[in-house]
């Protein structure tokens, strides 16, 4: 059986952890991977990964009917008109660029180009992404299904509908940032009072670790989870008090809607 040819135009963070979850699965044997960036150095540290270098981004279309657009938003719009010509009714594009959607890249490059597009995160370096799926309608279930068990071999990944493609990117694509910065006033308050930081670092990662299995374990619902570890009149309630009186809920939904905002601007 031929091996599936499968390129990478960028070579960034997350091209790079694609290509390492690829090359590291069950199914490393069944595909050929290929890459280009414009830094050559970034291609060359793949090849120990059975990551083949190309020297431009017409190589990569010529090699590959899966070719994934791994580059940021603002420059795909050029890309997309380099590897025009060599685009193909087969060619299946991957896009993991923010806010992009398949209409624009059909636009670029040839009418009902096939796409597939994704929002995966960067915990995906680690085997653990998240990552959201949908396709153009030109894709065959077969092909999308190729794509779909790549990002499975990365974590975990869902399909939803194209058009909430920019939507979902405050919920796994933009949100580990808002994770982090979360994590570290808590790590910041231990250290004002004197915990060692990786203390405290070690125990409140292990507290997310532990409440992200508890949300998708335990059966219970976010609010019964709240209530499990509130006891009346406790420490718990002292502090969820304050969480209230600054209406962090509204917060983070200002946050994911100015995410969503700046995604549709990028689409622009």
């Amino acid at each position: 059986m031929d091996k599936i040819s499968i390129g990478f135009i960028g070579a960034g963070n997350m091209g790079s952890a694609i290509m390492k979850g690829i090359s590291g699965s069950s199914v490393s044997e069944a595909v050929q991977l290929f890459a280009f960036d414009p830094d050559s150095a970034k291609v060359k540290s793949l090849e120990e990964f059975g990551v083949g270098s190309c020297d431009s981004e017409k190589n990569v279309m010529e090699k590959c009917k899966y070719v994934f657009l791994a580059v940021k938003p603002q420059i795909i719009g050029k890309i997309l008109e380099t590897v025009a010509p060599y685009t193909t009714p087969d060619t299946v594009f991957v896009s993991i660029a923010a806010g992009i959607s398949d209409e624009f890249i059909a636009e670029k490059t040839i009418p009902n180009a096939k796409v597939v597009l994704v929002m995966p995160n960067t915990p995906l370096l680690l085997g653990e992404g998240a990552s959201a799926l949908s396709r153009s309608d030109s894709v065959t279930d077969e092909e999308f299904e190729i794509v779909l068990n790549i990002f499975k071999l990365c974590g975990k990944a869902a399909v939803i509908p194209k058009n909430k493609m920019k939507e979902i990117i405050a919920i796994n694509g933009s949100s580990p940032a808002f994770i982090y910065l979360y994590a570290k006033g808590f790590i910041d308050y231990a250290v004002q009072e004197g915990i060692d930081a990786s203390v405290a670092t070690e125990l409140f990662t292990q507290s997310l670790i532990g409440s992200a299995k508890m949300i998708t374990d335990s059966g219970n619902t976010l609010d019964e989870l709240i209530k499990m570890v509130s006891s009346p009149g406790g420490t718990t309630l002292a502090g969820l008090d304050r969480l209230y009186e600054g209406n962090l809920t509204d917060v983070v939904k200002n946050c994911c809607e100015s995410c969503t905002k700046r995604a549709y601007e990028l689409a622009e």
